[in-house]
């Protein structure tokens, strides 16, 4: 049987040359070895060009075989042999005389862009053709593809890459590559990126402590410079290197600062300067700078030039979340859920569609609120069945959460000083699907009057927005001293006003929750410490809220009851949602005694006196 035509098609790459390519072998890559291959032959035939082959290897009998006969360099001819056994012997003995010295797996690499297709002959036989068997071939390394095979080197069809930008670097020398000690100089080139690594890490710390030592000390400006600022303000980059030199000198004050310099005057300046660059009225950036340390304050007010992100809450009247959230993914829309402590609300990061004009906003599925807003409602837990009162209830994410909780059985009670703000609130109220709610316009303060005996009382107070800032910019210059006060005297009348609206003597409730959005301690823990001590009937219960800062005890010189630890403060900087007050209260007795021999017991619509009758001689 002689050997196979070249018009028919060839065996396929033995499977050493298969796994030197990292992916699948293509037609392109086959035909290409194919035509190396024929090419190498025909330019080997033309240098000999009288010579036959020979087969000097031994044949199975031991006796050396005749040699064949020569092929045509001009005309392709199927040349005939005895049988197959005779033309495996011939190419392995001709891929044996070409072998370089030390063997195939010693040969060097030589790069497509330095020969061209020439490279392909140092590894091709060159007495073999296009159709040399798997045995043949797999004796022979793998040849280097030119720029056309290196196109798919990173494909899924796979492909080489020359090896030359790799050893340019890595060899100094110009000793031949080979694939035998390919893994060694892959392994020194790691040592030698890891040594450069290490080493640049300790010049940059080197560095940074050398400019440490090296930086001038910071001096500040003398009270002529302070005013000569005043009419000629400075460029805002010098205000934040000189925030941030305040700032380095009050975090190691001891070395750093000056000899006749006060730690008051460094913070005078840095309240100055953050006052200029935040763009707060300096009585409100005192009030925020002493919540915090230095870094925080800075870490504070650059979240609040944040807009927080999108959050909507889940109307499990109408949906779950799941359904609603795979419905507005396919409307588009990119969200997660807000985190784990919540278990109906979801983040809007993107939306093709503004979030509150889609078919299922109008339909009630969910309600577009603030993520911190969800706090007071699950801090309050109503129950089914219960009487619950929403005295300021506009408009309507906390009052419809309630509802939803409820499952649209017993009383939701939606009050709000504000006419104008109720309109939202009846429309949210009936879009939702709320069928348990009433809606009134009284003055919180007349509670108990007009109705009391409530299981639960929800009381989010009106406040001074410090921790909203990122929603409304306006508080940084609008609120001062006279308006903290008046908000102060406010809620600490609604505060009595709710826990009177309270029956002790329900069988699942009794609570009321407290919360501002707001973080000065004036109207946060100052308000709930008022209330405990006008109001020895009610003490501070844990919110089962799993995450928030507890509230402040003692505050600059100011000692609270020491439950206040049981109420939680969000932030921000630290929350990533509007900065908020949180405070549960339990309510004991219905009697409040206000004198020896008087008590106030609050039920039903108005307020009883109790007086103990003195006994006559």
């Amino acid at each position: 049987m002689g050997r196979q035509a070249k018009n028919k098609q060839d065996a396929p790459l033995p499977l050493e040359l298969e796994n030197m390519i990292d992916g699948k072998v293509t037609k392109k890559l086959h035909d290409r070895i194919k035509h190396e291959t024929a090419r190498a032959r025909k330019q080997h035939q033309k240098q000999q060009p009288g010579k036959g082959r020979q087969s000097p290897a031994p044949a199975k009998n031991g006796k050396r075989k005749g040699a064949a006969e020569p092929v045509k360099a001009k005309k392709a001819k199927v040349v005939e042999s005895e049988d197959e056994a005779e033309a495996e012997s011939e190419d392995e003995q001709m891929a044996d005389m070409d072998a370089p010295d030390g063997g195939w797996d010693n040969a060097p690499i030589e790069s497509d862009s330095d020969n061209g297709l020439e490279s392909m002959s140092e590894f091709s036989s060159a007495g073999s053709d296009a159709s040399d068997d798997e045995e043949s071939n797999a004796k022979k390394p793998m040849t280097l593809l030119d720029s056309d095979s290196d196109s798919d080197a990173g494909s899924d069809t796979g492909g080489v890459e020359s090896y030359d930008e790799f050893d340019s670097d890595a060899d100094s020398d110009d000793e031949a590559v080979t694939f035998r000690d390919m893994e060694r100089r892959s392994r020194r080139l790691d040592a030698e990126q890891a040594e450069d690594d290490e080493l640049g890490e300790l010049e940059l710390a080197a560095a940074g402590a050398v400019v440490e030592g090296e930086r001038e000390a910071f001096a500040l400006p003398t009270a002529e410079e302070v005013a000569a600022e005043e009419d000629a303000p400075l460029d805002l980059s010098q205000v934040q290197m000189r925030i941030q030199e305040v700032i380095r000198v009050l975090n190691n004050f001891g070395a750093l600062r000056e000899e006749d310099r006060s730690r008051t005057d460094y913070m005078d300046q840095l309240q100055r300067d953050m006052c200029f660059y935040y763009g707060y009225n300096e009585y409100l950036m005192e009030k925020l700078l002493q919540l915090f340390t230095v870094n925080e304050a800075v870490e504070f007010f650059e979240a609040n030039e944040i807009a927080r992100p999108v959050t909507i809450r889940t109307n499990t009247l109408k949906t779950r979340r799941r359904d609603l959230a795979q419905a507005l993914i396919n409307r588009g829309v990119n969200l997660d859920p807000i985190g784990k402590w919540t278990k109906v609300g979801l983040t809007i990061f993107d939306s093709p569609v503004p979030v509150g004009a889609t078919p299922e906003y109008m339909a009630g599925h969910y309600m577009i609120q603030a993520a911190s807003s969800f706090l007071p409602v699950m801090a309050l837990a109503p129950q089914e069945n219960e009487r619950v009162l929403d005295m300021s209830a506009a408009p309507g994410g906390k009052t419809t959460y309630c509802a939803a909780l409820m499952k649209n059985t017993g009383l939701v009670v939606a009050n709000d000083a504000n006419r104008e703000r109720e309109k939202a609130l009846v429309a949210n109220i009936h879009r939702l699907g709320i069928s348990n709610a009433v809606v009134c316009n009284y003055d919180g303060r007349e509670f108990p009057k007009v109705m009391g005996g409530f299981d639960r009382v929800l009381l989010d107070a009106p406040c001074s927005g410090t921790g909203v800032i990122s929603k409304d910019a306006s508080v940084k210059t609008n609120k001062g001293p006279e308006d903290f006060s008046m908000l102060t005297n406010l809620q600490k009348e609604l505060i009595l006003s709710a826990i009177d609206s309270v029956n002790a003597d329900s069988p699942t409730g009794g609570y009321i929750v407290y919360s501002t959005c707001s973080v000065t301690v004036d109207e946060d823990e100052a308000v709930v410490n008022y209330a405990l001590s006008k109001r020895p009937n009610v003490k501070l219960v844990d919110a089962k809220l799993d995450f928030g800062r507890p509230g402040f005890t003692s505050f600059r010189g100011r000692a609270f009851h020491s439950s206040l630890s049981l109420t939680r403060r969000f932030y921000p900087h630290t929350h990533n949602m509007d900065g908020f007050f949180v405070a549960k209260f339990k309510k004991l007795s219905n009697k409040i005694q206000v004198e020896e021999n008087q008590f106030i017991v609050p039920a039903g619509s108005g307020v009883k006196l109790k007086q103990k009758k003195k006994r006559r001689n």
